[in-house]
């Protein structure tokens, strides 16, 4: 079954597979690394977080988006993500 997109005006979004939840949060970061190693898990979150691949639309862009339902969790993913 093909994921469906998600298109904000902004991003062209495609949800990962391994999303426990099905919404684009409030707080996002958008990483231009496409192949980068996102495991969310290991950023030990306290709420809820999505990740999508991302298409930004500015500048034609990819990567990938994080997004947070908790400012302090985006946070945390800015401080800790290193890409490989």
């Amino acid at each position: 079954m093909a994921t469906q997109t998600i298109n904000t005006g902004e991003y062209t979004l495609y949800p990962s597979p391994q999303n426990q939840h099905r919404v684009l949060f409030e707080h996002q970061k958008f990483v231009p690394h496409p192949y980068a190693l996102i495991h969310l898990p290991d950023f030990e979150f306290e709420g809820r977080v999505t990740l999508f691949s991302a298409h930004r639309v500015a500048d034609h862009k990819m990567g990938q988006l994080v997004s947070c339902e908790l400012p302090a969790d985006l946070a945390r993913f800015e401080r800790l993500f290193r890409p490989d």
